[in-house]
């Protein structure tokens, strides 16, 4: 039954409104659709909502096996790959234009892991390696260019150098290092390894997985911090229930495709911590949803989209 609803909403709901956002005339899919679903075709198109295109058609490809899926798959790749790369500097532009030239062309590792993962299912799903080809430049780009020896910084201008980080800093505050961008770089590298297994990049993931349990976790209050200085110092008071329950299954999701036991085993304490602060601190007992978010000691009820996705996931 349960197979069923979710296969009912991504056949009948999902892909049917992707299809309409599909731009014939510049290429990609539009940016922006008001509450009735009529797109704004000269709305900017941002790279993240573009990846997230691709692997949506690509893993939709991937489970069903239609080949109208891998054509619009195809037609997201094309875009990201002809008008959202910087062939002058490397990387992914945070946004373009309609037409496909750059609009805000700021640097952000969270966008390139976003652009890494999408182009890693798609290899999988085409076979294509110039899409493996292009994961792995962005790959070498956020290894030599967004890192230090501490670990991964985020904001930078066109030509990579440090910029301050309001794109992924909320809450009042501005980070050095952010929980999330940390997390979706995990994500990205676990989906670049799963499709061609380079030891380089399984190192980077066990480093990250290092990080995530020396810097990130707190094992006291069962959550991760959100956001740091430079040091892995944190800067604000906050528990984000559905990152944290990203986390639990995204860190299980890497040590299982690792195929590290030893790893898995380390990693278990995080896992199952996060995902039992999450259920015990996040959980709306009058509607068995899942909180916002806890900042200072205030819960924020609000019922958000994703966070209840994340808890779907686990």
């Amino acid at each position: 039954m349960k197979e069923t609803l979710f296969y009912n909403h991504l056949c009948n709901d999902l892909i049917p409104f992707w299809n309409k956002m599909k731009d014939e005339e510049n290429g990609g899919f539009y940016g922006y659709a008001d509450e009735h679903g009529t797109a704004d075709r000269q709305s900017v198109k941002g790279t993240i909502l573009n990846s997230r295109i691709l692997w949506f058609y690509s893993a939709s490809y991937q489970l069903l096996k239609r080949e109208e899926l891998l054509i619009m798959a195809d037609h997201a790749y094309r875009f990201l790959a002809e008008h959202c790369f910087d062939s002058r500097y490397g990387g992914v532009f945070w946004s373009v234009n309609a037409d496909g030239s750059p609009h805000e062309d700021i640097k952000h590792t969270y966008n390139q892991a976003f652009a890494i993962y999408a182009l890693s299912v798609y290899y999988q799903a085409s076979g294509k390696k110039e899409a493996l080809n292009l994961a792995y430049t962005l790959y070498r780009t956020i290894e030599e260019k967004c890192r230090d020896k501490e670990g991964y910084l985020e904001a930078f201008d066109r030509d990579f150098s440090p910029v301050s980080n309001e794109k992924l800093s909320e809450n009042g505050v501005i980070a050095d290092r952010t929980m999330n961008t940390l997390l979706h770089v995990l994500e990205c590298y676990t989906e670049l390894y799963r499709a061609d297994r380079f030891s380089r990049v399984g190192n980077s993931i066990r480093e990250i997985l290092q990080i995530f349990k020396s810097k990130i976790y707190n094992p006291d209050k069962k959550i991760c911090e959100v956001f740091f200085d430079k040091n892995y110092k944190s800067i604000i008071r906050l528990e984000s229930y559905g990152h944290d329950i990203e986390t639990s299954w995204l860190i299980d999701r890497a040590c299982d495709v690792l195929g590290d036991a030893g790893c898995l085993e380390e990693m278990l304490p995080v896992i199952n911590g996060l995902a039992e602060g999450a259920y015990r601190n996040g959980i709306d007992p009058v509607s068995h949803a899942m909180n916002n978010e806890c900042e200072n000691g205030t819960i924020n009820r609000k019922k958000v989209w994703w966070v209840q996705a994340e808890c779907v996931s686990k």
